[in-house]
């Protein structure tokens, strides 16, 4: 599977982005598609997650409320919408993709990742 994140962007506290996720290999092996994010120093961690089939979506407490994860199987796309975004949002957001079913909120789960996008939020 082979992934490719976009939408990242410089945005002042309150505005609202949407990152999108392009999917492309064997996305029929997929059971859950997830949003993670990494900021200067720190660990990577989860944001968000959806299931490819039945579309549960889970959050990271940080987020619930603000975020909102989608998917759309037919074009192989998964979408996060960020709302109120704050500057501790401020980071470079992964997607990523695992194949089992571990928990969706540990990274090392996920066997597939996209290369990143920065999303910058200005006070």
């Amino acid at each position: 599977v082979q992934l490719q994140a976009c939408g990242g962007g410089l945005v002042q506290a309150g505005d609202s982005l949407r990152l999108s996720c392009a999917a492309s290999g064997r996305t029929f092996s997929s059971v859950h598609m997830g949003w993670f994010r990494q900021a200067p120093g720190k660990e990577r961690e989860f944001v968000a997650a959806v299931s490819w089939r039945g579309g549960t979506t889970y959050y990271a407490d940080s987020v619930k409320g603000r975020f909102t994860i989608s998917r759309d199987n037919a074009k192989n796309m998964v979408y996060l919408q960020m709302n109120s975004l704050k500057p501790e949002d401020t980071a470079v957001y992964y997607c990523a993709v695992k194949d089992n079913y571990g928990r969706v909120e540990s990274l090392n789960n996920y066997n597939y990742w996209g290369q990143g996008t920065l999303v910058t939020v200005s006070s």
